[in-house]
């Protein structure tokens, strides 16, 4: 099962969404909170291009923040990436 990683802020709604997706999968995930930290706020923006939360990586690659997870998921795509299907 690849590593799954989602970056959020404690007030987003989207973040609490994407959490709330991946815990009905059954997958373990780190959460990471960046609420405040300019550095890893920078690297994220760096390394996906965007400037939102949450931003969701399984197996090191970003797949976006919660609406493109959510679409992954609606596509029966989602289960495969995070080795659950």
């Amino acid at each position: 099962m690849p590593e799954v990683v989602v970056y959020t802020v404690p007030w987003c709604p989207y973040c609490r969404m994407a959490v709330q997706l991946l815990r009905s999968k059954g997958v373990p995930f780190d959460e990471i909170d960046v609420d405040g930290d300019r550095a890893k706020r920078a690297w994220l923006r760096e390394a996906t291009g965007q400037s939102t939360v949450p931003q969701i990586f399984v197996g090191g690659k970003s797949l976006g923040g919660y609406t493109d997870v959510a679409a992954l998921d609606r596509r029966g795509e989602l289960d495969a990436l995070l080795g659950t299907s």
